[in-house]
């Protein structure tokens, strides 16, 4: 991930020792793994930028990481800021540059690290506008969190406010549609068209939506299932929600082209 990472808003690099001497090594003339060389040339373009980069020793990395087998390297970022304005302001200019409709999905009280990465992940996959979440959802700078991005938070935009139900308002006010997951869904997700701006509301692992915000959507929305479940993983219901819009879109373009 530290290859990905903006420039603008990396602060201070920490390498360890032994991952210094690979590179080092690998730039003298040895094989450069792939990965290596990336981040080889990141370090010696941040040097040259004026960031901070130190090397320190393999213990104290070992020390200073949050997992047991760290790669080699730490790096400390200025955090993101983005406003529900602002999604709102380039989902436009996405539609008039290549016919895509805004589409954005919205989360309440997700607890889970890996499922918010994983839906920040899928987001970007899927082509959204943004990622607006409750403020008890998990912290988007969670360790486990942004692993599990794999390099979509520094490219997804998201957003955490005190009350849903003012996003929601304000996204319905712009034209976009607003769908709920729900067990008590009126509809089956893939019986809909979502030619128009769309945002999927997905709740909480273990309670699903709040009932005053699954009323504010504009329909209930249910997934088909077999066997004896009740529910999918939230991660999982976004992703399936997420791509049938962006299949739509890909659908009645291929067709109008």
């Amino acid at each position: 991930m530290f290859a990905e990472a903006p420039y603008e808003r990396i602060r201070e690099v920490y390498v360890s020792s032994s991952l210094w001497r690979q590179m080092e090594e690998s730039s003298g003339g040895h094989e450069a793994a792939p990965a290596h060389a990336l981040v080889w040339e990141k370090l010696r373009a941040c040097m040259e930028r004026g960031i901070y980069v130190e090397q320190v020793s393999d213990e104290v990395l070992r020390k200073a990481s949050d997992t047991q087998t760290p790669q080699g390297i730490l790096f400390l970022m200025e955090q993101f800021s983005y406003t529900i304005e602002e999604m709102l302001q380039n989902a436009p200019e996405r539609q008039q540059r290549d016919g895509r409709p805004p589409l954005f999905l919205i989360l309440e009280d997700i607890q889970d690290p890996g499922n918010l990465g994983t839906m920040l992940r899928t987001g970007e996959g899927a082509g959204v506008c943004g990622v607006i979440m409750s403020r008890k959802t998990a912290d988007i700078y969670n360790p486990k969190t942004i692993r599990s991005t794999m390099g979509s938070l520094y490219r997804v935009p998201f957003l955490y406010v005190e009350e849903l139900s003012e996003a929601i308002t304000i996204l319905k006010e712009n034209g976009i549609k607003v769908y709920a997951a729900h067990l008590k869904g009126e509809r089956y997700f893939d019986e809909i068209s979502y030619s128009g701006g769309s945002a999927f509301l997905v709740g909480n692992e273990g309670n699903g939506l709040k009932t005053e915000t699954a009323k504010m959507a504009d329909m209930w929305l249910k997934i088909p299932m077999e066997g004896k479940l009740e529910s999918l993983n939230a991660a999982v219901s976004a992703a399936l929600l997420l791509y049938r819009a962006a299949g739509d879109w890909r659908s009645s373009n291929r067709c109008s082209g």
